[in-house]
């Protein structure tokens, strides 16, 4: 059983054991005192996700029950009938009563005609006043949407059985490689080449703006902006194509996509239902860096959440953007709290250590002095303060000036740095970074030079032992003491009434993360926030926290 959640724990998805790092002297009162620190920062904030829901979660809840298609103008249907639900009685009871009530006094014969009706206003909802017609509608509703969590589990069952017989990568860190070209179609064969040339994780970055969109694009598409839109016929295509080349390799390949955004709740629903392996998901990401709500982000982090543990799902953090915009030095300790944050939702939500992708980045300015010493020590500090969880080490952008020469290298100093400090995965650097999106022969010396360190000191982790009292040492240690005291100063503010009253969302608010100010008042997506009724009900909330099937 999940200890914080109470929910049954599903089996662990078999993976290679991660080389030990080399130890760092971290006082373990200290390491304590930063859990426990983020915990109370982070319990407030999932009380209030469990007196909210969104027009997401309550979208996401339809999809697990079958519903799914769009309009002629490519309006989803269930875009269509949650607003028809909530224009006529309101989401602060759930979507599931009314629609499933509808369906029981034969509004229409199915829940997509039930759909079709209601976008053309044809549909009356009510929520059933009658005990015996409410219960009904709910025991119907669960009914409906237990197929669609029973299909999660056999995708997972699925992923389980093909790495028993097809083997995980040799060796670690994972391989992992973008690709994404807008069309769905030019996406798979560069997708089957990256894997032939060594990428053991694909990632498919979605086309520009997807996470400000209130609705989940339809079927394969072929004309996405500097990525492809995630869809879930494009999500099954994928998955299709990398089982193809998995089999000819002899080893699994993971596929990678993005749970974030306005419909990160749907998007982590239809990953589960496709049987994607890793999704990014951070619980601060788009809060800071695409504006949205941050109750609204909460809120569907958390049902995400739930899902990814169900489908076995790992997630990918986004600390590594918060470098983007701060100093990599300066701001050091900020990655360390929003990992110990990201922890702590993560596994109340279900998820184990082993799927939690925390990141963190290679961002130092290459010309300071000491600065590879640096990069090793915050790399150290990641790794042993999360032994058990498969860290994502994201590669140099802040930084790439656009001389070829000097960011292949500096690529390659990246990877040897993941290589000293047992990371985990390892996004590939392109020498084109911040100049062009990467040709083709681009990956290509990106991976060999991922091979050539992996190949000449692959094993150099069990020989790299910084000494107790130098340089990386207490480089590490002042970093953890900066994250403890911003947590122990955040947790000391306390604001005036509701959420502002939290003091997570009261930093958010003040720009502390990434220098991104976001009050808990505003942003986008704030519109879809509803407070739970006291008799709130919705199935699939019910039977994640329940572990049923």
């Amino acid at each position: 059983m999940s200890p914080r959640t109470g929910t049954k724990t599903p089996p662990r998805t078999p993976v290679r054991a991660v080389a030990p790092p080399p130890p760092l002297d971290l006082d373990p009162k200290v390491v304590r005192r930063a859990r426990t620190l983020a915990r109370r920062l982070g319990e407030p904030v999932v009380e209030m996700t469990r007196t909210r829901t969104t027009v997401s979660v309550e979208r996401a809840t339809l999809r697990l029950a079958g519903l799914a298609g769009a309009d002629h103008e490519r309006v989803p249907w269930v875009n269509h009938l949650v607003d028809a639900v909530r224009d006529q009685v309101g989401l602060e009871h759930g979507v599931t009563t009314p629609v499933w009530d509808a369906l029981r006094r034969e509004e229409a014969p199915d829940l997509l005609t039930l759909a079709q009706k209601a976008s053309a206003g044809a549909v009356a909802f009510r929520l059933p006043d009658r005990r015996r017609e409410l219960t009904a509608a709910r025991r119907a509703a669960r009914a409906a949407v237990r197929p669609g969590l029973r299909r999660i589990d056999r995708q997972r069952a699925t992923r389980e059985r093909l790495v028993s017989r097809l083997g995980d990568p040799p060796q670690r860190p994972w391989v992992y490689l973008i690709v994404a070209t807008g069309d769905i179609y030019e996406d798979i064969p560069q997708a089957q080449s990256a894997a032939r040339a060594g990428a053991d994780v694909i990632a498919v970055i979605r086309s520009t703006g997807q996470s400000l969109l209130d609705y989940v694009p339809e079927g394969a598409t072929r004309e996405g902006f500097a990525g492809t839109y995630a869809t879930q016929e494009n999500f099954r295509l994928m998955r299709e194509a990398l089982d193809e080349v998995g089999a000819e390799l002899g080893r699994y390949v993971r596929l990678t996509n993005y749970a974030s955004g306005l419909c990160m709740p749907e998007i982590a629903t239809l990953a589960g239902l496709e049987r994607l392996d890793m999704m990014l998901n951070d619980s601060m990401y788009g809060i800071l860096f695409r504006d949205i709500n941050p109750v609204r982000t909460f809120v569907d982090q958390r049902f995400s959440r739930q899902i990814h543990a169900r489908a076995g799902i790992i997630i990918n953090t986004g600390e590594d953007n918060y470098l983007t915009t701060a100093d990599a030095v300066e701001a050091a300790h900020t990655v360390t709290v929003s990992q110990l944050l990201n922890e702590y939702f993560g596994t109340e939500a279900g998820l184990q250590d082993w799927q939690l992708g925390l990141g963190h980045a290679f961002e130092i300015d290459p010309d300071l002095p000491e600065s590879f010493r640096m990069e090793l020590a915050h790399a150290l500090l990641a790794r042993q303060l999360f032994p058990d969880a498969p860290l994502k080490w994201m590669p140099p952008t802040k930084h790439m000036t656009g001389d070829v020469f000097k960011g292949h290298l500096l690529d390659g100093f990246f990877n040897l740095a993941g290589v000293l400090t047992g990371q985990s995965i390892l996004l590939v650097g392109m020498m084109t970074e911040a100049v062009v999106t990467p040709w083709l022969s681009d990956r290509d010396l990106a991976l060999q030079n991922v091979r050539y360190v992996l190949g000449a000191a692959g094993g150099l982790t069990e020989d790299f032992r910084p000494p107790p009292e130098g340089f990386i040492q207490t480089r590490a240690r002042q970093v953890l003491t900066e994250a403890v005291d911003l947590l122990e100063r955040i947790t000391r503010d306390e604001g005036a009434s509701g959420t502002a009253s939290i003091p997570l969302l009261e930093a958010i608010g003040d720009g502390t993360f990434g220098l991104m100010k976001r009050p808990a008042d505003r942003g986008k997506g704030l519109d879809g926030v509803v407070v739970r009724a006291d008799d709130y009900d919705n199935p699939a909330i019910t039977m994640l926290e329940e572990g049923s099937q």
